[in-house]
């Protein structure tokens, strides 16, 4: 292994070069390197759209940053958090570092496709990814997991206007699974870079407050309810929304079947976060009720009970409350 190699942002490299000085392979989107504690991601968003890998790229920035998305190992069948895919998202826990390669074009008289060095990526500590709808190397539909990347604390990585994600070319509406994505390890990862790597420290189970404390009470939120729509015989599940001439992809927080309801959940009983609430629920009725059918019902999930002004704004918008209670969840069912 050539300990002298630097990695820096916007160099052109290629697969077999990083195998030689890294110890990993060739072939594959995530290649972990375990001697050299890496995890090599190539990301070719044109090339995967062959295998239903139409989410990589580059997304709009969120509250918490920048944002590259990258779909998972495996080209027919759905996508399992297994083998590569586990490698990826447990970097931090193994103590290995990430960095995103994007295709750039050939090696000038040659086939080989050349790589650009995007920058040291961490996975998502919080939501790790996202399932979204595909289509497999085998032409049947399945589930991928697309994970969402953000840049090492401390670095700056080497984005181009050619790395953002396509626009979708159809609106279309799809019925998706969507698992727990709430296991965070139970550790934190803070280590000292050699030469190649930039210093970071990688916070995993103490993540700081915020606005991703709050996403991670959503999650947490939304994963109760969801045991309590089950206990009470319901069943639940979610849609994938694409809006022609848009990147990327709408995902409702959840659906309930049984009473037909749309759920949108908030980390905060604010009078922000309900606002948020919604403007979302209002985006999402219309293509839901299309897909569903008529007489769809929405309510906002919240942590805690609102105040009565907050109360009286939902209800004159038509949108149902339910509510986090010591003993289960208040406003469930909805009153027919």
């Amino acid at each position: 292994m050539n300990t002298t190699f630097e990695l820096v942002p916007g160099m052109l490299t290629t697969r077999e070069e990083i195998a030689a000085v890294f110890g990993c392979g060739t072939f594959q989107g995530i290649e972990p390197a375990v001697e050299a504690k890496k995890v090599l991601v190539y990301s070719d968003p044109s090339a995967g759209a062959a295998f239903g890998y139409t989410f990589d790229g580059r997304a709009e920035d969120d509250e918490y940053g920048p944002l590259y998305l990258y779909t998972g190992y495996g080209k027919s069948g759905p996508q399992e958090l297994k083998s590569r895919n586990k490698s990826l998202r447990d970097h931090a826990v193994a103590g290995r570092d990430v960095h995103l390669f994007v295709a750039h074009g050939k090696v000038p008289g040659s086939g080989q496709t050349q790589q650009r060095y995007i920058g040291q990526m961490i996975v998502d500590p919080i939501t790790p990814y996202v399932t979204r709808a595909g289509i497999g190397e085998d032409k049947k539909k399945r589930t991928v997991l697309v994970f969402r990347l953000r840049p090492a604390p401390g670095t700056t990585p080497a984005w181009q206007e050619q790395d953002r994600l396509h626009a979708a070319a159809t609106t279309a509406i799809e019925e998706i699974d969507v698992p727990s994505q709430l296991a965070i390890p139970a550790q934190t990862s803070v280590k000292e870079k050699n030469s190649e790597q930039f210093i970071a420290a990688q916070t995993i189970a103490n993540v700081a407050g915020g606005p991703k404390t709050v996403n991670l009470r959503e999650g947490q939120l939304v994963e109760a309810f969801k045991k309590h729509l089950a206990a009470a015989g319901h069943q639940h599940k979610t849609f994938q929304i694409t809006i022609a001439g848009e990147p990327g992809a709408l995902t409702p927080d959840l659906y309930d079947v049984t009473d037909h309801v749309l759920y949108e959940g908030k980390g905060l009983t604010t009078r922000h976060n309900i606002r948020v609430a919604l403007g979302q629920l209002m985006d999402y009725r219309r293509h839901v009720e299309k897909f569903e059918g008529d007489g769809l019902r929405v309510a906002v999930l919240l942590p805690s009970e609102p105040s009565s002004d907050l109360k009286d704004l939902l209800t004159s918008q038509g949108v149902h409350l339910v509510y986090r209670t010591e003993d289960g969840f208040a406003g469930f069912p909805l009153p027919s």
